[in-house]
């Protein structure tokens, strides 16, 4: 069982030293704080993520990184140099990076082999006319130089994006929720590609999302943003089953916040009791034990102590609501091939090794 109150928010870099950083940054917008002193820092090739909900900063710390918005105070680097202090400013041209933005952003009037060759100014015309055909073909458009923006779908268009951004080879790519735009189907099928020919590419690539799924499945870490604060920053394993608060447990991945009491060594709570190893010195106290649907697990059983009140078929799976005889209830989520009814009698087993306690004053 883990204690969670307070943890830092820190996670060793898996690719040696930070080619991107951020060291103390806050930008403001009047009096509304839109990062405050964020520090982080990115390993050059890894696959970072910035989550969090509108409006918690995490496409103005991409602005800050791509140098279209000024820090109010501290400092951003890109491979060792510093691009943006109180005494230093480098343009966004010269930063060596790529942005894939939102709408796209593509010309309308030009086809697609003059979008992508667009950041391949300098060039001499037959090296530009090569590196555009390998871009195209990397990016499953070979054949469609000709095309225009609107004669292309969402997905080839989001794919002509990145191509472009990709034509300078910079050694930073920024991706502001290019995604969002797409149908499901599409936008899974897309993230592994854009995964896969950014990891070929060897840049390291910054994307921002308040989708969690996205975040986690294309992500080597994760960092969770709140009011422009730094919450948690770890691999997505570790901020699914270790949140560091209580607004990381809440927001991402579903959970149920059950009231319990930690008395010797023992947590008690509506649907069981559990040791606790104390060795972070909590006594007794008041606390709310958070417990994801996928650790709870039920069997029929007339005379269990829950009872089946809802069921959400989700496909592959059945969402389940459990009510005890206290009127409290957790979900749990079940193999569609098991049905169990409503209003069916059961007994709940938890697993104990993944709840995540939280002291009640902190809720």
């Amino acid at each position: 069982m883990f204690l969670m109150s307070g943890t830092p928010a820190v996670c060793p870099l898996g690719n040696g030293p930070a080619y991107v950083r951020l060291d103390n940054v806050s930008k403001f917008f009047s009096s509304a704080r839109a990062v405050f002193q964020l520090t982080v820092g990115i390993g050059k090739g890894e696959f970072f993520s910035l989550l969090g909900p509108s409006g918690c900063g995490k496409t103005t710390t991409l602005r800050l990184i791509a140098g279209l918005e000024r820090p109010d105070q501290g400092a951003v680097s890109i491979g060792g140099e510093v691009v943006a202090s109180a005494d230093t400013w480098v343009s966004p041209e010269k930063r060596g990076i790529g942005i894939v933005f939102q709408d796209y952003a593509l010309f309308p009037h030009m086809t697609v082999g003059q979008n992508v060759a667009f950041g391949l100014k300098g060039c001499g015309r037959a090296q530009a006319k090569s590196r555009v055909e390998e871009l195209l073909e990397l990016t499953g458009l070979a054949g469609l130089a000709g095309r225009y923006p609107h004669e292309l779908s969402g997905g080839q268009r989001q794919r002509v994006a990145l191509a472009r951004s990709l034509a300078p080879r910079p050694s930073v790519i920024l991706l502001d929720e290019p995604f969002s735009n797409l149908d499901a189907d599409l936008r899974e099928e897309l993230r592994r590609e854009t995964k896969r020919i950014l990891k070929e590419q060897g840049a390291t690539t910054i994307l921002v999302t308040h989708d969690q799924e996205e975040a986690f499945s294309l992500s080597d870490r994760v960092g969770v943003l709140q009011g422009g604060t730094l919450e948690q920053l770890g691999s997505p394993a570790e901020i699914y089953h270790r949140p560091a608060s209580r607004f990381v447990a809440d927001f991402v991945g579903k959970a149920d916040f059950i009231d319990g009491t930690v008395e010797d060594g023992t947590v008690r709570s509506t649907f069981g009791s559990f040791p606790l190893d104390d060795s972070a010195g909590i006594g007794t106290k008041q606390v709310e034990l958070m417990v994801r649907p996928d650790d709870v697990s039920f069997v029929p059983d007339a005379a269990g102590q829950a009872t089946v009140t809802e069921a959400r078929f989700l496909g592959a799976s059945v969402l389940y609501q459990l009510q005890f005889t206290d009127g409290r209830a957790i979900h749990s989520i079940r193999p569609s091939a098991e049905v169990t009814p409503v209003g069916s009698r059961v007994s709940v087993k938890v697993d104990a090794s993944h709840i995540v306690i939280f002291p009640k004053d902190n809720a």
